[in-house]
C-alpha cells in the first residue's frame, strides 16, 4: 500500500518526451513529445524546481495556472499538465518557437510579407484579447514568447510574468529584466506608471515588430532605424514605439489602421483566414463565391497553412456543408502539397463519395480532373466504388459529360478488371459510336477505343476492333472517319495477316476516294503500312510468327500500353458545346500533325464553294448543325440499318460472327437473318464492294480513275461516306438542267428516307403482330 503512494507520477505520465529534442524557451525546456495512447504530436514545457531559483519557480507555478485558465484561437493551447517536488511539465499543442521558425524560412528562401502579415495580425488579437477582455497585461512580450504551430499560425506564450492590471505592487511578480539582465532593451523608457495601461505591452510589441523584419535588437536606439520593415507598415509601427506613452494606441485600434484599405494587414490572405474563421456562420453563396476566389489564390499562400488549415475546411464543407463541387478545383490544388500517404487518407475516401453525387457539376469536374488523383486509386476502389457511377454518364443527356466520361476511360482502363473493361466498357462503346447523335462524341469514342485496345483479352480484340474501325470509316464526320483509319494503323499488330488482307484493306481501299483529303491521306499510310506487312510475310514466310505475336497476346498491366500521340481528337470537344461553324463535310485538320478540329475557324474546303446547300463559311449555331447532321445520319442510312458492308463481306467468307457486345452485325435485331451466301438478297439499292461496275453510266476505268478529284469538287462532300458505289449517288452528281445541287441533294435524301420507311413497313408487316409476352429489339 505505502509503494502506491511512494509511486513516481511521472511514469503514469501520458505522453512520451522525445530524446534530444530541447530547446530553451525563457526559465523552461522545450520538448517534442507524443501521446503514449495515440501518438498524437505535442509539445512539452519542462521547468525544473531543482536547478531554478524561487523567483523563477514562482514565475513557472503562475504561469502554470495561466496557461490552464487562459483560451484562445491565438494563444497557445493548453492540452495537459503534471506538478511534482521535482519538476513542472506543460503539455501544449506542437509548437516551434518564432525565432527557430524564421530562420528555417530564412534558409529556404525567406518568409513572404504574406504570412508575417497573418502573424502579427494573430499576436495583436491575442493582445487585444487580454488587455480589453481580461484586463490582464503580458508584461513578457517579444519574439522569445511567440510560437508557430504545424499551420504556421502565430501563438502568444510566455505568460510567466503576465498579471491583472490594477494589481497590488507587494504581491505582483518579478519582472522580466530581474530574472533576465539582458531584457533592459524591451523596457519602455516611461516610468512603469507613466501612460496608459497598454504602452508597455504596445511598445514591446514594436520590438517585437523589429525583430520579426531585422533579426535580434541590438540596442534601444536601433529602432529608430527602420531596416526592413515594409513601407506599409512604417506609420503604424512609429506610433508603438514613440517616446510619448500616452499616444501609443490600443492594440485594438492598432489593428484597425492596419486593416484600413492599403494597410499591411489588408491583403487577400489575412481575408481568407478571417473568412475561414467564421465560415460556420457564413451565407451558402458566401460560401460558394469564397472558394471559387479561393482557388486563384492559392498559389501565393503558404504550403503550411494550405495544408493544415485550408485542407480540413475544404473537407468540412464538402461533408457538412453541401459545397458541392466548387471545392473540387482548390481541393485538388492543396492535394499537389500532400504526401501519398496523406493523399490515400484525407482525399481518397472524399472523391469515392464525390462520384456517388447527382450533381452534373460535381461529376463533370470530376471527370474533367481525373488525371490529378488517379494515380492515388486502388484497382478494388475503381472497380466496386468508382466504375459504377461513371458509367451513368455514358447514357446523360448532357453531350459534354457523354465526352469526358469517354475521355475518363483513358485513365480508367489500366485499373479495371476483365469483366468492366471487356463487356461492360464495350458495350457502351458500341452504343456511342453506333448512335449518340454527336460526331466529337463517335471519333473520341473510336480514339479511346483505340488508345485502350491493349487492356482488352485478345478475344474481345478480334470481336471488336475491326468492326469498330469499320464502323467509323463510314461516318459521315470526317474527323470519325480518320480516327477509324488510323485506329487500324496503331492496331495493326492485333490482326492477322488473314484479316489485315480480307478484312482491314478492304475497308482501306474504299476511303482512298474520300471526300476529305485528310482522310484519304491518312488511308493512303495505311494501306501502305499494311501491305509492307503481307509483303514481308510473303517474302519471308518465317516472319509470320514474328509479326503475329501480338494477336492472342493477353491484356496488358498498366502503364505498359504505347502512347499515341498526333491522333487524339481533342479539339472537337467544343463542337459539342459551343458554336458549330463547319458541316460534316468539311475538311478538318489531320490527326496526323496533331491539328484539332476547332470550333471557332472555318475550315478550308476544295472545290465547289458551295456544299450541301450550305455556302463555305457561313456560320451554322449548334441547333442547325445538329439538325443538318441528323439530315445525313437519315440520308445515309444509319437509323434503318447498322450492319457494315466489312461485315457482309465476312458472313460471305464464313469468317465473323455476331458479337455478344453490340459491335457486330445488327441483322438480328431487325428481325432479319444475315445472308449466308453472296447472291442472299441485299436491301434494294444496296450492294457490296465487289459487285460495283468500273463501266457506270458510260464511264471507263480510265475515266473514273481521272475523274475523281473532279467529283470530289462537284459535289462529293454533300453525300456520307457510307453512300459511295449506289447509282443513284453518281446520277445526283451528275445533274439535272434547272436543279441546283442544293436541291438536288434534298432531293435525294427525300426520296432515300421515303425508301427506308417503306422497307420498314413491308418488314413490320411481314412479321405480323407482336405476340403477349413479346419483347421488341431496339
Amino acid at each position: 500500500m505505502w509503494a502506491f503512494f511512494a509511486r513516481d507520477p511521472v511514469k503514469d505520465f501520458n505522453y512520451d518526451i522525445l530524446p534530444e529534442t530541447q530547446e530553451t524557451s525563457g526559465i523552461w525546456t522545450l520538448h517534442r513529445g507524443k501521446r503514449k495512447t495515440g501518438g498524437e504530436p505535442v509539445s512539452v514545457f519542462v521547468y525544473d524546481v531543482s536547478t531554478g531559483t524561487e523567483e523563477q519557480t514562482q514565475l513557472a507555478k503562475a504561469a502554470f495556472k495561466r496557461m490552464k485558465t487562459l483560451r484562445h484561437p491565438n494563444i497557445l493551447a493548453y492540452v495537459d499538465g503534471l506538478e511534482t517536488e521535482k519538476s513542472l511539465y506543460l503539455v501544449t499543442e506542437q509548437v516551434t518557437p518564432l525565432a527557430a521558425h524564421l530562420k528555417a524560412q530564412s534558409d529556404r528562401g525567406g518568409s513572404g510579407d504574406l504570412e508575417m502579415s497573418w502573424g502579427l495580425h494573430q499576436i495583436v488579437k491575442a493582445l487585444s484579447f487580454l488587455v480589453n477582455d481580461c484586463h490582464l497585461l503580458h508584461n513578457n512580450l517579444g519574439i522569445w514568447s511567440v510560437f508557430v504551430d504545424r499551420a504556421g499560425e502565430w501563438k502568444l506564450g510566455g505568460l510567466d510574468h503576465m498579471t491583472p492590471e490594477n494589481e497590488d505592487a507587494s504581491t505582483s511578480l518579478p519582472s522580466a529584466k530581474a530574472v533576465h539582465s539582458d531584457m533592459d532593451k524591451y523596457d519602455p523608457p516611461e516610468s512603469p506608471n507613466g501612460g496608459e495601461k497598454w504602452a508597455g505591452d504596445v511598445w514591446r510589441l514594436g520590438c517585437l515588430i523589429w525583430e520579426v523584419f531585422n533579426g535580434p535588437l541590438p540596442r534601444t536606439s536601433s529602432l529608430r532605424s527602420l531596416g526592413k520593415i515594409p513601407k506599409a507598415l512604417v506609420p503604424h509601427y512609429c506610433e508603438l514605439v514613440g517616446a510619448n506613452a500616452r499616444a501609443r494606441p490600443n492594440p485594438a485600434r492598432f489593428l484597425q489602421n492596419c486593416r484600413a484599405p492599403g494597410g499591411f494587414l489588408s491583403n487577400s490572405f489575412v481575408e481568407s483566414n478571417l473568412f475561414l474563421e467564421e465560415i460556420q456562420i457564413k451565407d451558402p453563396a458566401e460560401k460558394h463565391q469564397f472558394f471559387q476566389d479561393l482557388s486563384e489564390n492559392l498559389d501565393s499562400f503558404p504550403e503550411d497553412f494550405c495544408k493544415h488549415k485550408v485542407l480540413p475546411q475544404l473537407l468540412t464543407a464538402f461533408e457538412f456543408g453541401n459545397a458541392g463541387a466548387v471545392v473540387l478545383t482548390p481541393l485538388f490544388k492543396v492535394g499537389k502539397f500532400l504526401s501519398a500517404e496523406e493523399y490515400q487518407q484525407k482525399i481518397i475516401p472524399v472523391i469515392v463519395k464525390m462520384f456517388s453525387s447527382t450533381d452534373r457539376a460535381m461529376r463533370i469536374r470530376l471527370l474533367q480532373q481525373m488525371e490529378q488523383f488517379i494515380q492515388y486509386l486502388n484497382d478494388a476502389a475503381v472497380n466496386s466504388q468508382i466504375f459504377p457511377h461513371v458509367v451513368h454518364g455514358f447514357t446523360d443527356t448532357n453531350p459534354a459529360i457523354r465526352e469526358q466520361t469517354v475521355k475518363s476511360m483513358l485513365l480508367l482502363a489500366p485499373k479495371l478488371n476483365e469483366s468492366n473493361v471487356n463487356q461492360e466498357l464495350m458495350r457502351h462503346f458500341a452504343r456511342l459510336q453506333a448512335r449518340d447523335e454527336q460526331g466529337p462524341i463517335r471519333c473520341n469514342t473510336t480514339v479511346c477505343l483505340g488508345k485502350i485496345a491493349p487492356y482488352l483479352n485478345a478475344g474481345t480484340r478480334q470481336r471488336v476492333l475491326i468492326s469498330a474501325f469499320s464502323r467509323a470509316t463510314k461516318d459521315p464526320f470526317p474527323a470519325s472517319r480518320a480516327a477509324g483509319v488510323l485506329g487500324f494503323a496503331a492496331t495493326h499488330n492485333y490482326y492477322s495477316v488473314t484479316e489485315s488482307a480480307a478484312r482491314v484493306l478492304p475497308t482501306l481501299c474504299t476511303l482512298t476516294v474520300d471526300p476529305d483529303k485528310n482522310v484519304r491521306d491518312q488511308a493512303f499510310k495505311a494501306i501502305k503500312s499494311f501491305l509492307t506487312k503481307l509483303e514481308t510475310v510473303s517474302e519471308d514466310p518465317t516472319k509470320l510468327a514474328e509479326i503475329e505475336k501480338d494477336v492472342m497476346s493477353s491484356a496488358q498491366p498498366a502503364g505498359a500500353a504505347a502512347s499515341w500521340a498526333g491522333w487524339a481528337v481533342t479539339g472537337v470537344s467544343s463542337l459539342t458545346s459551343k458554336l458549330i461553324r463547319t458541316g460534316p463535310g468539311a475538311e478538318v485538320g489531320g490527326p496526323a500533325d496533331n491539328t484539332p478540329v476547332a470550333a471557332g475557324t472555318a475550315s478550308p474546303r476544295t472545290g465547289n464553294p458551295v456544299t450541301d446547300g450550305v455556302p463555305v463559311g457561313k456560320e451554322l449555331t449548334s441547333s442547325e448543325a445538329v439538325k443538318k447532321q441528323s439530315s445525313d445520319w437519315s440520308s445515309s442510312g444509319w437509323d434503318a440499318d447498322d450492319s457494315w458492308s466489312n461485315e457482309k463481306e465476312a458472313d460471305i467468307q464464313g469468317q465473323s460472327s455476331p458479337g455478344e457486345d453490340g459491335w457486330g452485325n445488327d441483322w438480328e435485331e431487325e428481325g432479319r437473318t444475315a445472308p449466308a451466301t453472296k447472291s442472299a438478297a441485299l436491301p434494294e439499292g444496296v450492294r457490296l464492294a465487289s459487285e460495283y461496275d468500273w463501266d457506270i453510266k458510260g464511264d471507263t476505268q480510265t475515266d473514273f480513275l481521272a475523274n475523281v478529284s473532279q467529283r470530289v469538287g462537284d459535289g462529293w462532300s454533300a453525300e456520307p461516306a457510307g453512300d459511295w458505289g449506289a447509282e443513284e449517288s453518281w446520277q445526283s452528281v451528275g445533274g439535272s438542267p434547272g436543279l441546283t445541287k442544293a436541291e438536288l441533294a434534298k432531293k435525294k435524301r427525300e426520296e432515300r428516307r421515303k425508301e427506308l420507311e417503306a422497307k420498314r413497313a413491308e418488314r413490320k408487316a411481314a412479321k405480323g403482330p407482336l405476340k403477349l409476352g413479346a419483347r421488341k429489339l431496339d
